[in-house]
């Protein structure tokens, strides 16, 4: 009988016999150890408690909640741990480290197709759907599988179907998946792989406490991997984990503790950072960054009355492992408290939950793909990439356009070989399958027309060695440019060209300095000193160019209602370069540098690229944001890198400060007969879905900005020698994930 069955019981009995409950013994419940957490379920509702370790000093301290539960984290891994319940000492145990448990603990669960509980090492379990690939039984296994690990409504039982008739991805069914899920839930069993839509821990029907890509999670990873590839129906006993932004972002970290039994992953619009996503430029995110937070916020509330859809389905369908695995919600943390506690880059806290940490540590090949002008998580996933580099089978393909475009046809072509080659082993079949899925996919999720997916490319391999020789010898970087002017038509899903590079950033690329100068000028020479002074204000313009924050397709569909709106009075300036002789393609991370000062102890700025076409059309390249008070580089910035810690803030001092200002990756090709602008604003009005905790200025901030000689400076990636692949696109509407506006000019002339 549960506990707290046995305590609501006893009380039952102490109040008929007219004894208080207050005077009866407190349920001490059971303590656990997780990886640097523990926690204890099935205590007295209410009754103080304390966390004791090995030699009796308290850690951690609290009260039971109303499901009787309590949890500690950041603890040192170790024995003797044990609970202190209204003073009766409870069980002892250990706190886990990344040590892998027994692998009894995998060989001993067997899982079927359908809804499953899988147990971690700490006892807690997750909700685990298993989809055999469609039309087939165990007996035609074994099945090539892959893990799809989210905190979505990933494990909900109903299938994820794709409308093609009303052009609408049916997901609203509560007992379905979430949108995000359709690579692992609908995608990969309809062409061949078994998958498993794994539900994180704190979410949905699966136990523990949700706590933002912690240790807990980042080893059910581990625990996963090795349980699944255990299956008798797993095709050599080896597993590749894929998905789009959540499950993409899991999986950099789950590859990190090398489970022997991972065979590769696919990660897709994924960020390198929580903060760099949070906190963009050292300032918080309140649009999609905020939104994400209240929703997973949300998703983490006990069920039946809160959390997920299909969790209040399951459990009044009678679902009891679902509901006991909502006792340790209440202990989900504030993540609102988690940001206000860490404004600056906490390293305990941010190191271990950013892909980029844990890049280095993966071993198993990796298909990373990204969007340019990631409208949720943003674009400045590149930085993940050279944290890659001594692993030799790392394969990354990047394309401009919006959070969805990372999984466009030309890239999931792509997918589909490494899939193949690296998780089943086998030579890529063609897969009419996937090319007709993909289409309504595509019109399903984005309303916009594609060009097909071609699955049959590697087909005629005449072994799998071959077929890995020949994706191999394939550009390690591959960046497809002017998404939404190709085969597709305007706005659709297809780059009319790419190029290859050697790695990220590329050894083709050279550093090229631009001068701001008087008139709004931008040229490769300085011209004379001189100093500009501008009121930014970020109430000057709307705060972004699509009235979205949350989770919306409105960014994916071909042309969305973009409005860019120009720079207003005095609230920013402008600098353009003369028309260019020839054509300067880009492709790397960009620096505004920047001579300046401000009437203002701490001022926020926000830097935009774009490219002012022939027929006086503007193009959105790419966007970089600072707090001044984060302008402190470290010894490994470079000349395109302003890299920065995000820690020790300081107020400018009087006088000039250089401030430089990291514009997120800068993959363009500005066409002969065009010229780069950049513009220096309050942040806000130039990105789809970010909003910026910027405080008021209501016009009465002064910054300025030298220039010319020793002054401010613009510094781009340019490719030596590289030349348009196509030519520029006929209309600035169209190109996918870039606002167009009609150009003018700032007040000073740029």
């Amino acid at each position: 009988m549960p506990p707290r069955l046995i305590t609501a019981l006893l009380a039952f009995v102490l109040v008929a016999l007219g004894t208080t409950p207050a005077q009866a013994a407190p349920e001490v419940g059971t303590g656990y150890g997780s990886v640097t957490a523990a926690y204890v379920r099935g205590a007295t509702p209410g009754a103080e408690v304390a966390l004791l370790d090995a030699s009796e000093r308290v850690v951690g301290r609290g009260s039971i909640d109303q499901l009787g539960s309590f949890l500690v984290r950041d603890l040192r891994p170790g024995d003797g741990y044990r609970f202190l319940v209204d003073g009766l000492r409870g069980n002892s145990f250990r706190v886990l480290d990344g040590t892998a448990p027994a692998q009894s603990l995998y060989d001993g669960q067997q899982l079927r197709p359908g809804m499953n509980y899988v147990r971690m090492r700490d006892g807690i379990t997750l909700a685990a759907f298993v989809r055999l690939p469609v039309g087939k039984t165990f007996a035609d296994g074994p099945f090539p599988t892959v893990i799809e690990y989210s905190g979505y409504q990933t494990a909900a039982p109903n299938p994820l179907v794709v409308g093609a008739a009303t052009g609408l991805l049916k997901a609203r069914d509560p007992l379905a998946p979430a949108n995000g899920l359709v690579l692992g839930a609908e995608l990969a069993p309809d062409i061949g792989f078994a998958s498993v839509s794994v539900q994180m821990r704190g979410s949905g029907c699966s136990g523990g406490a949700y706590d933002l890509f912690d240790y807990p999670t980042v080893y059910d990873g581990y625990d996963t991997v090795e349980t699944v590839a255990a299956q008798r129906w797993v095709a050599g006993h080896k597993v590749g984990l894929v998905g789009i932004s959540y499950s993409g972002i899991s999986q950099i970290a789950v590859a990190g503790t090398t489970p022997p039994s991972l065979a590769a992953i696919a990660p897709m619009s994924l960020t390198d950072d929580l903060h760099s996503t949070g906190f963009p430029g050292g300032i918080f995110n309140t649009g999609f960054a905020d939104t994400w937070l209240t929703e997973r916020q949300s998703d983490a509330a006990p069920g039946p009355s809160g959390g997920q859809p299909y969790v209040r389905q399951l459990i009044q369908r009678g679902d009891r492992d679902c509901a006991a695995n909502q006792a340790l919600r209440l202990q989900t943390p504030s993540l609102r408290q988690l940001v206000a506690d860490n404004p600056e880059r906490t390293p305990a806290v941010f190191d271990h939950r950013a892909p980029v940490s844990w890049a280095p540590k993966v071993r198993v090949p990796v298909f990373l793909t990204g969007a340019l002008q990631d409208e949720q998580v943003g674009p400045q996933w590149t930085r993940v990439i050279d944290e890659f580099d001594a692993n030799p089978d790392v394969w990354v393909r990047m394309i401009n356009g919006a959070h969805f475009d990372s999984l466009g046809p030309q890239i999931l072509s792509q997918w589909w070989e490494f899939l193949n080659i690296f998780v089943a082993d086998r030579v890529p079949p063609p897969s009419p399958a996937l090319e007709a899925l993909s289409t309504v996919m595509y019109a399903a999720i984005t309303r916009s027309p594609a060009v097909r997916v071609e699955s049959a490319r590697l087909a005629g391999a005449p072994s799998v060695q071959a077929a890995k020789a020949a994706f191999a010898s394939r550009p390690r970087v591959e960046v497809f440019y002017d998404n939404g002017a190709g085969a597709a038509g305007a706005g659709g899903l297809a780059a009319p060209w790419s190029l290859g590079l050697d790695g990220w950033p590329s050894a083709r690329i050279a550093p090229t300095t631009w001068h701001l100068g008087a008139g709004g000028s931008l040229s490769a020479a300085p011209g004379s000193s001189e100093s500009l002074a501008f009121r930014p204000d970020p109430a000057a313009r709307p705060a972004g160019t699509l009235d979205v924050v949350g989770p919306s397709d409105l960014p994916w569909q071909p042309i969305p209602p973009y409005h860019w709106a120009p720079l207003p009075g005095q609230t920013g300036v402008g600098f353009t370069s003369p028309v260019l002789d020839q054509d300067v393609v880009t492709a790397g991370p960009a620096s505004l540098d920047l001579q300046l000062a401000s009437t203002a102890p701490v001022t926020d700025l926000q830097a935009t690229v774009s490219e002012v076409r022939p027929d006086g059309q503007e193009t959105y390249v790419a966007t970089g944001y600072l707090r001044s008070s984060y302008r402190a580089v470290d010894a490994n910035a470079t000349a395109l890198q302003p890299i920065r810690s995000y820690r020790d803030p300081a107020d400018l001092p009087p006088g000039f400060s250089a401030v430089r200002i990291s514009i997120d990756p800068l993959v363009y090709a500005f066409r002969a007969g065009s010229r780069i602008r950049v513009t220096l604003t309050a942040p806000g009005g130039d990105r789809t879905s970010w909003r910026f905790d910027t405080p008021a200025t209501d016009g009465l901030v002064v910054d300025t900005i030298l220039l010319g000689a020793g002054g401010s400076s613009l510094v781009l990636p340019v490719i030596a020698a590289a030349t348009a692949g196509a030519p520029l696109p006929p209309s600035c509407a169209g190109l996918r994930g870039a606002p167009c506006r009609a150009y003018e000019p700032a007040f000073n002339g740029g």
